[in-house]
């Protein structure tokens, strides 16, 4: 799981996996491959037998019916129509698609299109699964319930799945490992229920202070208010790039870079608080 704020780059930072946008520096493994140096051929096969994405508007094909949309993956690599067919039949018996092959995607509500675009990521039988703000134009209801469905098909199926969210109530929902980031960093990375029982980083107790409380007096205890001025993400400044807003931050945290630091078994963070 890859949470943070608008802007803080989460998409980005998944299309680098991808490498729908080449990375500048560092490395993107996938089995032992290293993404950002295959060539344009060899990048083509993995994201065929690899990885698949399922992006935040669907990303449908409107001339086609549902069994077309989701088996179009498996025309591009030349698949035969039989077998291909066959493929995306079973995947949308997965996801509760069953009757639906001879719709037309435009027919259908924003969670059955959904369904749709997880359904064609899923007919690939891809080794890791990219999920880009999935449920975010999702009734409350609906979300809830394919983030069940997620969690059981990740159960039945085995397979890695990196989603982005800024819901907090997503990332308690489902996630295993949180990657937590700010203006292109991250910031802090540990388990999910490390995370949420004990966070570090001044801008992840900002965030998970946001989640809604019903008491106003106790909501106004709890709140940790970010202040200030964003930092550009274009020219970022020396140092933590939340110091602006951090209402803990002295000097020493607008000098050079912070990096990552395991404080404990697991659970790293980037805070001069926390690793002086």
């Amino acid at each position: 799981m890859i949470m943070g704020l608008s802007g803080s780059g989460k998409s980005t930072l998944l299309r680098c996996i991808n490498r729908l946008i080449r990375p500048t520096s560092g490395q993107v493994l996938v089995n032992g491959i290293d993404i950002s140096k295959v060539s344009e051929k060899e990048l083509l096969q993995v994201r065929r037998k690899e990885l698949a994405m399922v992006f935040q508007n669907f990303g449908l094909l409107p001339h086609r019916s549902v069994l077309h949309n989701i088996a179009f993956g498996l025309e591009l690599q030349g698949v035969k129509k039989e077998e291909r067919e066959k493929k995306a039949m079973e995947s949308m018996k997965l996801v509760g698609l069953k009757g639906y092959e001879n719709q037309m995607v435009g027919e259908l509500s924003g969670g059955m299109q959904q369904r749709v675009g997880l359904a064609r990521a899923l007919a690939n039988n891809p080794e890791v699964l990219l999920m880009d703000e999935a449920f975010s134009a999702l009734d409350p209801l609906i979300r809830v319930q394919m983030q069940d469905e997620l969690l059981a098909l990740q159960s039945k199926m085995k397979k890695t799945i990196v989603f982005i969210t800024h819901d907090l109530s997503v990332v308690k929902h489902i996630s295993h490992d949180i990657i937590v980031m700010y203006l292109g960093q991250c910031v802090e990375y540990a388990d999910s229920k490390t995370l949420f029982k004990r966070p570090l980083h001044p801008y992840t107790n900002g965030l998970l202070d946001a989640v809604p409380i019903p008491s106003l007096r106790q909501r106004r205890l709890n709140t940790q208010v970010m202040r200030g001025e964003l930092t550009s993400p274009i020219e970022p400044k020396p140092g933590c790039r939340f110091a602006a807003r951090c209402p803990h931050a002295t000097d020493a945290c607008r000098g050079q870079d912070i990096p990552l630091r395991e404080v404990e078994p697991g659970h790293w963070v980037a805070c001069r608080l926390v690793c002086p």
